[in-house]
């Protein structure tokens, strides 16, 4: 005997996305409710979910070009000043024999949000034209893309490690660029478009295409 199954959305059920209380749709209605526990409004699914999502992707990759284009580093000494871009910054350290410092460097501010930005376009596009396909490694990959949100900033952290231990010897002066900016927005809109997607409409094909079969014995 195979079971039928129900989402919560089949049976006019709403979560809140804050205490977490089940509240039931009046008569199907996907708005106008509030929670009963804690009164903030519910919604079947995120409100401009996708149209969101796309905006923010796109302000992503806008933000992604300076990022990398423009200094991320100045520094100045008695010997003159020096602008360091996240690239010259990975050849130099893989010039002086720092090759897994490169590496890491390389793949966590070039790749990584490269990669983020590459993950959230085919999570977006897969959910408008309502794919039916890999939804388990979708819903895996949505994870793992808000999960690596947070780690992004590697570039920001060297950079104000190096202010601190330079100016506090007096030798040199290092100020962060104006990628340095870009790219903290980069990560910052990348974390901000994960959260505006909403995971759920990954899965709602299933069943708005009638796809509920009878029980067999």
């Amino acid at each position: 005997m195979v079971e039928a199954f129900h989402t919560a959305r089949e049976l006019g059920l709403m979560s809140c996305h804050v205490c977490g209380q089940l509240a039931r749709a009046p008569d199907g209605a996907n708005h106008h409710l509030r929670c009963p526990r804690c009164g903030t409004p519910m919604h079947m699914r995120k409100r401009a979910s996708l149209s969101t999502t796309w905006a923010l992707i796109i302000a992503a990759i806008l933000l992604y070009v300076p990022a990398n284009l423009l200094p991320m580093m100045v520094t100045a000494s008695l010997l003159g000043s020096q602008e360091d871009t996240i690239m010259s910054g990975v050849v130099f350290l893989w010039q002086s024999g720092s090759w897994p410092l490169a590496a890491v460097v390389f793949f966590a501010s070039v790749m990584v949000p490269l990669l983020k930005i590459l993950a959230l376009i085919y999570l977006a596009a897969s959910a408008q034209r309502r794919s039916r396909h890999y939804l388990v490694q979708r819903t895996r990959l949505y994870r793992l893309v808000e999960f690596v949100g947070r780690w992004s900033m590697l570039d920001i952290y060297v950079i104000t490690i190096l202010v601190a231990l330079v100016q506090f010897q007096g030798l040199a002066t290092i100020q962060a660029g104006p990628a340095a900016v870009a790219f903290g927005a980069v990560v910052v809109v990348t974390m901000f478009a994960a959260m505006s997607f909403d995971p759920r409409l990954i899965w709602d094909p299933l069943t708005d295409s009638a796809l509920r079969r009878p029980d067999h014995d």
